[in-house]
């Protein structure tokens, strides 16, 4: 004959009542052992905690939520958690928000507008203190709505033109001016720029800077579009510039990020082309894999520790919209010397 306490194991996760039954005390009680234990009394203390150890009992979340006015939870939407930039900026608003008694969860929309609008309405359903998004693309309705509906909204490396988000960017028109700059003034004259998909407001922003550049100096820029700001994609398209004729091929890249300009570095050498003699690269980012590259990288960096900063106080204060643009830094490397050094 089964007992009762197997039972419970056996049907599903125990319940506040069935604590209360098996310590023989109210419901009323269990709720004062998990919210305000210091109304009770040792003897009660001891047996509802003896009875939450023996049932396997979790609190509810949700009814917890209720009691307190706030989850001490953070929704954190990124295109892709697994890309480094955005990683080192995930690690740095967790380690922000621990202080605060708040926790991350984490998930990629894997740049679909679709998907990041599932992830959103998952977080709204879970009552979320607030949520951390970098956008897939520019339409921000979904957003707005969110924000409407009571929950704290704050954009990473994208700003909201209409001012109602408050954001932490990066100023993508001076960065991508900056690397376009650079090559011109290292001698290079034949640019191909392999920015990401132009939809994506950062992305549209530094082939901007770029195109200015370009066409002040009477220089060619060439866009190469990619699906992926990955290894494989960066060695594809390192392949195809090695195969052409060193009088045609682009004798300056700049790339997406720095993960996708390792890997066109890696098929360029690997064909004997030399960088930075015959073609230059600049990345961005500045994640560790750039310092660590067969020829170090040269790219922009994105100040990451300023922006986790920034980003944890927006949501934890919760305060008046607020809208910050930092400024890119060139990080000079060995991979975009003069032409021809």
């Amino acid at each position: 004959m089964p007992t009762w306490l197997e039972g419970v194991g056996r049907v599903g996760r125990a319940t506040i009542q069935d604590v209360a039954r098996h310590a023989r005390a109210s419901a009323a009680s269990v709720s004062n052992f998990l919210n305000r234990p210091e109304r009770m009394s040792r003897e009660l203390h001891t047996r509802i905690e003896r009875a939450v150890d023996e049932l396997g009992y979790v609190p509810h979340l949700p009814a917890q939520q209720l009691r307190r006015g706030r989850s001490q939870l953070v929704g954190v939407c990124v295109v892709d958690a697994a890309d480094p930039f955005l990683a080192s900026v995930v690690r740095a608003v967790e380690q922000r928000l621990d202080p605060q008694g708040m926790t991350a969860l984490v998930a990629s929309s894997h740049g679909s507008a679709d998907r990041q609008r599932s992830l959103l309405g998952l977080f709204e359903q879970l009552r979320l203190d607030g949520v951390v998004v970098t956008p897939c693309d520019a339409d921000l309705s979904t957003l707005h709505d969110l924000q409407r509906r009571g929950t704290a909204v704050v954009l990473v490396d994208a700003a909201d033109p209409t001012g109602v988000l408050p954001s932490v960017t990066l100023d993508h028109v001076a960065g991508g001016r900056l690397a376009a700059q650079h090559l011109v003034d290292g001698g290079r004259r034949r640019l191909v720029a392999v920015p990401g998909p132009e939809r994506v407001t950062q992305v549209a922003d530094r082939l901007a800077g770029a195109r200015g550049v370009a066409t002040a100096h009477g220089v060619e820029l060439r866009v190469v579009e990619v699906a992926r700001l990955d290894l494989d994609e960066g060695r594809r398209i390192g392949a195809d510039l090695a195969a052409q004729p060193a009088s045609r091929r682009p004798d300056g890249v700049l790339a997406g990020n720095d993960v996708l300009a390792v890997g066109i570095l890696q098929e360029l050498l690997a064909a004997g082309v030399r960088v930075p003699q015959d073609v230059a690269i600049v990345g961005h980012d500045d994640v560790d894999l750039a310092r660590t590259a067969a020829v170090p990288l040269t790219t922009v960096r994105q100040p990451t520790a300023e922006i986790a900063a920034l980003t944890a106080q927006l949501v934890v204060a919760q305060g008046p919209v607020v809208g910050t643009t930092l400024v890119p830094e060139l990080v000079v490397r060995a991979s975009s010397g003069p032409a021809g050094s």
